[in-house]
């Protein structure tokens, strides 16, 4: 009798088991839990919270959770509480139980390292300002007469910052380590641990008979397999081998994404698409719905092309100059080039349009000084969430515009304006308790105080910013975005001022997108500030990804500058590697319309030391050099080929100069193009297309192969696709040797090697 009670026991947990596993892979995904892949869940500190509607459609629907030994994790309403311990491993399984199904999320546990800083001063107030707090002034503790200390919790890697007494800003004194702020002076410089980077391990990728094998090149690792959001099990024959689910074949689009980890910390992932089943290796099998094939292209609507000169309405105001004015560039002019193909020449596949509601009809004067007065030709006035401006077209041309893109594969995402409104909105004047107050307590006005006040300060006196601490503000303005969206058939948002707006508003409209739409939409934000900040707001809840101004900033140094080193482009690629991944969908800009364009540098006719918008305000902005148009190619060559998508700023693709904004949103040039501007244009086309066709640069590892102050070459590597980049930045010839082979360099000059 006993036997037989163990024999069933021994049964039924077969059987549980065996129910458990089939569920995994089985689920239907028309009614999945989660929609799309969920991210990585990035600790930021030994106890990180968990937003359970990020990833899952109901918060209230989970049954249970596990996670790996060395975590421990508490199941809430709507979160989940994760603890590590110093034992538990670089790189984790969540799993989650919704309504009996298994899905399962990869954790990453917080490398942060404590730092104290401790200085003696007399003043009365000391504070410290720079990277790790998005330059927003952080105060010591006074612990005795004249000594004051600082605990953080940073992340390896390095950062700027400066001390602050009696808010006189200053380089830390007791501190040698200095770098070149970009403003013609220096900042302090603190190292914080060992900067974990990517790729330092290799893996060859096989697959055979529905399978996959992983070869970690004598490795010892423990990777982490998921098809989806399921997690794989190696098969019993090969600890290295996993099989591709059969439900993969019914699917046209499904993803395998391995994720491994040594001892030390250096953490590597890459994906794998999958076509009805099996590993994509031909990119023509891919679509305008995969993200990671994205190539974006930006450009402000009126200031790209004119296409109907009926609705050109310039403001006829004597104080609004020419550069601050309305140039006549609509829908229609963006549809005829459309139309003429030049968006297909230049190869790029999704065309993000400035904003196109109605802004007013009148100028504005700009409340910092000189005070000059503009007009809202940009479109981030808006006096209404959902009407075309009558400058820029109307809802059918808007249409039309969407439907043919489309017809040409392409995609369009609209740059949204959430943040703020004009003041002459009906939303505000309906609700003016619905913005945020404008008189500080201290008495200041909270304009313009990006850091201090984040989260409410107004971009200007006619633009309040609205208070998302209201329900019926979130309500609102997200259920504005999401008729947008569906109403035009948009294929995604830029979504403006990110950082001042609070993650409630973000995870409210992500989850109407999510709920509603039944296609892939793209969601890349706009943030200024700390890697960590940016990263926030990037995740299965909120963002694809957001611009990497960082890694843009130190690119533009190493570039343009003479003095740079390309070892500083290496570290801030393996750190943003360190908070994004590999696998990431962070745009790499050429350039935007809020900072001077990368050629007004490079070619000289730029300092970075002086006031960039006040340069193009009192002298012509000119390529002097032209060794700007060869640099401008390396940084092309660079976000073309690095990982992330690439982004182009209108005119970058030919060399157009400009200083700050106004000047770097001169009209667009289509026709006499110099030599030189036909060259960076035939340039720019032969990148994307060699993107376009390269697997290993839309979804391939990175591994550094060699770095010196002039010259930089990287790997890519994706099954047994591989390519290789090297770039010299130096005014010489370059030689350099490579896994045993030797390349030459001409000066400023790029060379691409596929499977070398």
């Amino acid at each position: 009798m006993v036997r037989c009670f163990l024999i069933f026991v021994v049964l039924l947990l077969h059987l549980s088991c065996n129910q458990e596993k089939s569920l995994d892979l089985s689920a239907n995904y028309e009614g999945a839990s989660i929609v799309g892949l969920a991210s990585v869940i990035r600790m930021n500190s030994t106890a990180h919270e968990v937003v359970i509607e990020d990833y899952f459609s109901e918060s209230n629907h989970l049954d249970s959770i596990r996670i790996s030994s060395g975590f421990s994790a508490e199941l809430n309403e709507r979160t989940i509480q994760i603890v590590a311990s110093d034992t538990a491993p670089n790189i984790s399984i969540l799993n989650c139980w919704d309504n009996g199904i298994r899905y399962d999320l990869v954790c990453f546990k917080s490398k942060k390292e404590s730092i104290v800083f401790r200085l003696n001063s007399k003043a009365q107030k000391v504070e410290l300002a720079g990277d790790m707090n998005n330059w927003s002034p952080q105060m010591f503790t006074k612990d005795g007469e004249n000594s004051w200390s600082l605990k953080l919790n940073l992340t390896p890697g390095k950062y700027q910052y400066q001390l602050v007494f009696d808010d006189e800003w200053q380089i830390d004194a007791s501190n040698k380590l200095t770098i070149d702020n970009g403003n013609g002076g220096l900042n302090s410089l603190l190292n914080v641990g060992r900067l974990v980077r990517s790729s330092d391990v290799s893996c060859n990728t096989h697959v055979k008979e529905n399978s996959i094998s992983f070869d970690f090149m004598n490795f010892k690792a423990k990777p982490i397999v998921l098809w989806e959001n399921f997690e794989l099990q190696p098969q019993l024959t090969d600890a290295y081998n996993y099989k591709i689910p059969a439900i993969a074949k019914d699917r046209q689009r499904s993803h395998i994404r391995v994720w491994y980890s040594d001892d030390n910390g250096n953490v590597n992932d890459f994906m794998l698409p999958l076509h009805y089943g099996e590993v994509i290796v031909d990119p023509e099998l891919l679509s305008r719905n995969d993200k990671h094939a994205n190539i974006l292209y930006f450009m402000l609507v009126d200031r790209f092309h004119n296409g109907n000169h009926m609705n050109d309405e310039p403001l006829s105001d004597p104080d609004v100059d020419t550069k601050a004015n309305y140039y006549g560039g609509d829908i229609k002019g963006i549809l005829e080039k459309l139309e003429e193909g030049y968006f297909k020449s230049l190869g790029v596949n999704t065309i993000w349009l400035s904003p196109i509601t109605q802004n007013p009809l009148h100028a504005e004067i700009e409340y910092p000084a000189p005070h000059r007065k503009y007009s809202g030709y940009h479109g981030y006035w808006p006096i209404s969430l959902t009407q075309i401006d009558n400058r820029l077209g109307k809802e059918a041309d808007l249409k039309t515009l969407v439907k043919t893109a489309h017809d040409q594969k392409i995609n369009v995402i609209l740059d949204y304006v959430s943040n703020h409104v004009h003041d002459e909105n009906p939303i505000i004047r309906d609700h003016p308790e619905w913005q945020t107050k404008l008189i500080l307590e201290d008495g200041r006005k909270n304009i313009r105080l990006w850091d201090e006040h984040r989260l409410t300060t107004w971009f200007d006196l006619f633009l309040p910013t609205l208070d998302f601490s209201i329900p019926e503000v979130i309500k609102t303005i997200s259920d504005s975005a999401f008729f947008m969206l569906e109403h035009y058939n948009l294929d995604g948002f830029r979504h403006d001022a990110t950082k001042h707006i609070p993650e409630a508003y973000w995870r409210a409209l992500t989850k109407k997108i999510k709920k509603n739409c039944k296609r892939a939409v793209y969601q890349i934000g706009e943030t200024f500030g700390s890697r960590e900040l940016i990263g926030s707001y990037v995740g299965s809840g909120q963002m694809d990804g957001q611009f990497d101004f960082n890694l843009y900033f130190d690119l533009r140094s190493v570039l343009a500058r003479d003095n740079s080193s390309f070892k500083q482009l290496d570290e801030s690629v393996h750190t943003s590697i360190q908070y994004y991944g590999t696998s990431t969908l962070m745009g790499n800009i050429t350039g935007n319309h809020d900072i001077a364009r990368f050629i007004s540098y490079a070619g000289k006719s730029l300092k970075f030391s002086e006031d960039d918008k006040m340069a193009g305000w009192t002298r012509e902005i000119v390529v002097e050099d032209t060794i700007g148009y060869a640099k401008l190619k390396l940084l092309t060559a660079f976000i073309m080929t690095a990982p992330g998508v690439p982004v182009i700023y209108y005119g970058d693709e030919i060399g157009m100069p400009g200083a700050g904004d106004p000047d770097n949103r001169k009209p667009m040039k289509f026709d006499s193009l110099s030599s030189h501007e036909q060259s960076v244009l035939d340039n720019t086309k032969e990148l994307v297309r060699l993107r376009k066709k390269r697997m290993s640069l839309m979804y391939g590892s990175f591994k550094t192969e060699y770095v010196s102050d002039k010259v930089y070459a990287y790997s890519r590597k994706y099954m047994s696709e591989s390519t290789l980049v090297i770039l010299n930045n130096s005014a010489d010839n370059q030689q350099v040797k490579i896994n045993n082979k030797t390349y030459n360099l001409t000066a400023y000059s790029y060379k691409t090697l596929l499977n070398y």
